[in-house]
C-alpha cells in the first residue's frame, strides 16, 4: 500500500490514513530489552526481518546491542534485501531446493556469509551441485523440528546422517543446527521457560549427537520471541531468532516488557447508527489472518465487531466516542502480514512525525 510520503514535524492528526505508524519510544523500548538481556550472554539476537522487512531498523539493533551482527530472512529474496542494505552476516531458517534460487544465493554468498537450512541429504547435495558450479561456498544448518509440524528432522539419527555428507560434499560448510518454536497460548513467565527449554531441549540433542559423530557445532540458533530469555540461560545455544518482539503484536501481550510499535491509524468516516463507528481501515491495510482481528488502543469499550476490505466497524454498548473525522489507533493481532502491506513506516515521538523510512523487504515472496 503506498502512503503519501509526510512531512517530519507533521501531527498525528493531520496525517493521511490509513497509515503505518511507528511509537519510537516504544520501539527503541523494545529494542533496549534486548539489548539488555543479551548483554553478557553467550547467546545474541539475530533479528528475523520477515516480520520487519527493513534493514534500516535491523541495524537499529545492532547499534543498541544484544545483536549477533546478522539477521535471518525467510526468502532469498529478502536476503537479497538484506545484502543491497548493507547486512552480510545471512541466515535463511527454510529449504532452498531449486537451481534458479539457489543461483541468487550463490550470487549473495560472494559478498557475506550465507547460510541455509535444510533437512535432508539430497538437499544438500543440491545446494553442493549449485555452490560448485559457482564456485563458492554456503554455509548449512540443520532444521530440526520441534513444534511447528513442519520442515526439519525429526531425530538425532537424521541430523548426524545430514551432517556426515556435508563432510563429504564441495561447496558446502556445516555450521550447525536450528529449530523455530511458536506457540498459540497465553502463558505466564513459568510456562515460557518450561516450554522454551523443552522445545530447545530437542534441538540441542541433535547437536550433541553431530558432535559425538565427531563433527563440530558452531551456531546452535533456537528460539523465537516467546521464548527470547529462556534461550539465553540454556548452555549450547548461540542465538535466538527473534523477530515479533520488535514491533510485537496483541498475541504477545503476556510478554508485558514489550510493547505495541506499529500500529496502523484511521480516520472515522461514518457513524451511521448509536454505537457504532464506521473506520477507513481494512484488510488491505491491516493483516487478520485466521479472523484475528486488531485491537483499538487507548479507547476504552471500544471494539472492532469486523473488519473489511477497506473499512472497520467499531462499536461499543454505551455512547461511541468517536465522531466522523476523528482519528483512532489500531494494535495488530499479526505484524508480519501487516507490515508486508505497506511501503513505508512514518516514525512518531510524541504525537509528532519524526521520520519516514522505507520498507524495501515489502512483497518479497519469491
Amino acid at each position: 500500500m503506498n502512503s503519501t510520503t509526510c512531512e517530519r514535524g507533521t501531527p498525528l492528526d493531520d496525517l493521511e490514513t490509513p497509515c503505518l505508524i511507528v511509537e519510537l519510544d516504544a520501539l527503541e523500548s523494545n529494542y533496549r530489552v534486548v539489548s539488555n538481556t543479551y548483554r553478557d550472554t553467550v547467546c545474541k539476537m539475530r533479528q528475523h526481518t520477515k516480520n520487519i522487512k527493513s534493514p534500516f531498523l535491523a541495524k537499529m539493533q545492532m547499534d543498541t546491542g544484544g545483536s549477533n551482527g546478522g539477521v535471518c530472512t525467510a526468502k532469498v529474496a529478502e536476503a537479497e534485501v538484506m545484502v543491497e542494505g548493507g547486512i552480510t552476516d545471512i541466515l535463511i531458517p527454510n529449504q532452498v531446493v531449486t537451481d534458479d534460487k539457489l543461483d541468487r544465493v550463490s550470487a549473495l554468498a560472494r559478498h557475506g556469509d550465507i547460510k541455509l537450512c535444510v533437512d535432508s541429504v539430497e538437499n544438500v547435495r543440491i545446494i553442493s551441485d549449485v555452490a560448485s558450479r559457482n564456485g563458492v561456498e554456503i554455509g548449512v544448518l540443520i532444521e530440526v523440528d520441534t513444534s511447528m509440524g513442519r520442515a526439519g528432522v525429526r531425530s538425532p539419527e537424521a541430523g548426524v546422517e545430514i551432517a556426515r555428507a556435508t563432510q563429504e560434499l564441495p561447496g558446502v560448510s556445516f555450521r550447525g543446527v536450528m529449530s523455530h518454536q511458536s506457540v498459540g497460548e497465553t502463558f505466564s513467565k513459568e510456562d515460557r521457560f518450561l516450554r522454551g527449554k523443552e522445545y530447545i531441549g530437542i534441538c540441542l540433542r541433535v547437536k550433541d549427537a553431530v558432535e559425538a559423530a565427531g563433527i563440530p557445532v558452531e551456531i546452535v540458533s533456537s528460539g523465537e520471541t516467546f521464548c527470547y530469555d529462556v534461550a539465553a540461560q540454556i548452555p549450547g545455544v548461540t542465538e535466538v531468532e527473534g523477530g515479533s518482539y520488535a514491533l510485537m503484536s496483541t498475541g504477545y501481550g503476556y510478554m508485558t516488557e514489550f510493547q505495541v510499535a506499529g500500529k496502523v491509524l484511521g480516520t472515522v468516516v461514518s457513524t451511521p447508527r448509536p454505537g457504532v463507528a464506521i473506520g477507513d481501515v481494512g484488510l488491505r491495510s491491516i493483516a487478520g489472518p485466521s479472523g484475528l482481528l486488531p485491537t483499538v488502543d487507548g479507547i476504552p469499550g471500544v471494539e472492532v465487531e469486523s473488519l473489511h476490505d477497506d473499512h472497520i466497524v467499531l462499536t461499543t454498548d454505551g455512547s461511541m466516542p468517536l465522531r466522523v473525522g476523528d482519528k483512532f489507533k489500531l494494535l495488530p493481532a499479526h505484524q508480519d502480514m501487516l507490515v508486508n502491506r505497506w511501503d513505508e513506516y512514518v516514525a512518531v515521538r510524541d504525537g509528532v512525525v519524526e521520520d519516514v523510512w522505507d520498507i524495501p523487504g515489502r512483497g518479497c515472496y519469491h
